[in-house]
């Protein structure tokens, strides 16, 4: 637990106040009028157009990740180098992960009825987690920041710190499990409850959905603290956590607004000790965990609400 206070009272120290200022005013502003005007769950889910919807997705992304960049760049030119390629990864990462959000599973509506949808829901987030991951490949190979690939290792992983972060987690989840908005989204297993009265036996298609779900887990994480933090870092130091975390937020804000609230700082904090440790993989194990947790909770909270 003490590792847990050491690495964050260290980065305290070292963080940039004015950029976190900034950032959390900036979050403030795009998260009011997200929910304010229902930008994600409204306006872009009515988009017919996959292209349009991508289009809108970069400008959020690029609104919550490249204005922070822009402070930096402006207000601490003395501590940052921008050459073209920093450049072209600003503009990759949001391209990227709109596409993501976006993009078509090739099999939806390749197979009809129940089953064909249990499958598209089973294949989509693994092949959205392809079409990010042969673009980290491509820039890893072109640009090797570190020994490991985006973080992906096992070496000096401490796991006694992140049981403890997921033990602190727990009393969050408990509480979220007895709002409304957070029933009404977790868990989601519940978006193949379809399957139940066509088989003897859901267990195994649950458990294949919630591993199904988990590797969406493994794209973000390889995407966020991995790509999104040493990428970065090579250009901008440590700086390059804050606007990871904006941009982190920024992807949900279709999620009840705790949790998008409450992203900003574990994207941070996930951030500090991905930079710290030099690895994604204790960031991953918090992140499946809570999710996975949540999941319960959703579950174990509908039933008591009901």
């Amino acid at each position: 637990m003490s590792t847990i206070f050491t690495y964050l009272r260290g980065y305290a120290l070292m963080i940039d106040k004015a950029l976190l200022f900034f950032c959390m005013v900036w979050m403030s502003i795009l998260i009011a009028l997200n929910y304010r005007l229902g930008i994600e769950q409204e306006l872009i889910k009515a988009l017919d157009s996959r292209f349009d919807q991508w289009l809108a997705l970069f400008l959020v992304y690029c609104s919550a990740f490249i204005v922070p960049y822009i402070f930096v760049i402006v207000f601490r030119k003395q501590q940052v180098t921008t050459p073209p390629m920093f450049w072209t990864l600003l503009l990759i990462a949001p391209v990227l992960f709109a596409i993501k959000v976006s993009v078509v599973n090739p099999l939806e509506n390749e197979i009809n009825g129940i089953w064909g949808v249990y499958l598209t829901s089973v294949t989509t987030l693994p092949f959205k987690c392809l079409v990010v991951l042969i673009p980290l490949i491509i820039i890893y190979k072109l640009l090797p920041v570190q020994p490991s690939f985006w973080g992906f290792t096992l070496q000096g992983v401490e796991w006694r710190v992140y049981g403890w972060m997921l033990v602190l987690m727990m009393p969050l989840i408990l509480f979220a499990s007895t709002q409304a908005d957070f029933l009404n989204a977790y868990p989601r297993l519940k978006q193949i409850a379809f399957i139940e009265p066509h088989t003897n036996n859901p267990l195994w298609y649950q458990l294949l959905y919630e591993i199904s779900y988990g590797v969406d887990f493994i794209t973000i994480e390889l995407f966020f603290r991995g790509f999104l933090v040493f990428a970065f870092a090579r250009y901008v130091g440590a700086a390059a956590i804050l606007p990871m975390a904006t941009f982190y937020c920024s992807i949900h804000f279709g999620k009840p607004l705790f949790e998008c609230i409450s992203s900003f700082f574990g994207g941070l904090v996930l951030g500090m000790i991905a930079s710290r440790t030099q690895s994604i993989m204790g960031g991953l194990t918090v992140h499946l965990g809570v999710a996975w947790m949540m999941e319960i909770g959703g579950y174990w909270g509908n039933l008591w609400m009901r």
